[in-house]
């Protein structure tokens, strides 16, 4: 396939320019490139001051009124990860973003271990053509991201300016996140909020936990909506939590930092601890292979169009069976 030829756009400081740096300059001259994407262009050599002829690779470089910039924008590279035929459930789907309900068990970015068979092998696959690029690959631009065996709603954007409007919003929590979570036993009070900063552990590197000193900010907003096993005593329960930060591990951190992990997490859960349970309910608890966390509504407004858009997602059928196991 032959490659697309680079383009090249000129863009016109005038009297009404109030940014003072080139790549704010740029960015406000330029909605369909992000800040972040052009001052990588500019650091690449792909900037130059017109009257000169001069290529400026500071992205800090002052601009002036009467200046003239052209900017080489190079069509997207060939994507690192390669498209893949994986099947996937589409929510949502148009010009600027695609919005996938992930099954468990399907890892969303390409990593060490999972060089494929990834979310994003499988969006390159399916949107095709329809990518412009993010930072100027032909890949689909992951602004969120869910855990492997974490189930639900994502939104990844199709090019610069949507990934930029969808960054913005996440960047100041104006997203809608709510997912359902089954916990052992249930929380007291059975609706509150956990404000405690996470960051990674100082015991192991691989996991987050709640830091006494640092770390960043976190806050997830809890509601119990079921109780399994005893009314006074309950097994488990059934937890909506709703998201203000989004941080790794956010939920399943928060969760077991006050005794009420999530059943099935194999790094901060409990195990298979079930003595004392019936039957059915421990052998359902043994069989779940997965936290049973599951993202469930996802609200935000377009990034282009400004429209509000809202998505939800039924709960998968695993844990609506172990639900029924816990509830018998």
């Amino acid at each position: 396939m032959s490659q697309s030829p680079a383009e090249s756009v000129t863009v016109a400081i005038d009297e009404e320019t109030t940014a003072k740096r080139l790549d704010k300059a740029l960015a406000d001259a330029l909605p369909g490139l992000s800040r972040a994407r052009l001052r990588t262009l500019i650091e690449a050599g792909q900037v130059c001051l017109l009257e000169t002829g001069a290529t400026i690779l500071d992205p800090s470089a002052k601009v002036k009124p009467g200046q003239t910039w052209q900017v080489t924008i190079p069509p997207p590279e060939d994507p690192t990860p390669k498209g893949e035929d994986i099947p996937l459930t589409v929510v949502y789907e148009d010009d600027d973003l695609i919005v996938i309900d992930k099954p468990a068990g399907l890892v969303v970015h390409p990593a060490p271990g999972h060089a494929g068979g990834t979310l994003v092998n499988a969006l390159i696959a399916h949107c095709g053509d329809s990518l412009s690029g993010i930072g100027g690959a032909r890949r689909p631009g992951i602004v969120h991201r869910l855990d492997k065996d974490t189930s639900g709603l994502l939104v990844a954007a199709k090019n610069d300016e949507a990934h930029q409007g969808l960054s913005d919003q996440f960047a100041v929590h104006s997203i809608e996140r709510a997912y359902i979570a089954l916990c052992w036993t249930a929380p007291r009070p059975r609706s509150g909020t956990i404000d405690l900063p996470l960051g990674r552990s100082k015991h192991n590197r691989l996991q987050i936990a709640v830091q006494e000193h640092g770390g960043k900010e976190a806050a997830t907003h809890y509601e119990v909506k079921d109780l399994f096993g005893p009314r006074h005593d309950p097994w488990a329960s059934l937890v909506e939590c709703r998201l203000q930060t989004g941080r790794t591990h956010q939920i399943r951190v928060h969760m077991t930092h006050i005794g009420h992990p999530l059943l099935g997490d194999p790094v901060y859960g409990r195990g298979k601890m079930v003595g004392g349970l019936p039957k059915g309910a421990r052998e359902a608890i043994q069989a779940f292979e997965r936290q049973a966390l599951h993202a469930g509504i996802l609200g935000f407004d377009h990034p282009i169009s400004g429209n509000p858009l809202k998505f939800e997602s039924k709960l998968p059928h695993d844990m609506l069976a172990l639900m029924a196991a816990l509830a018998a």
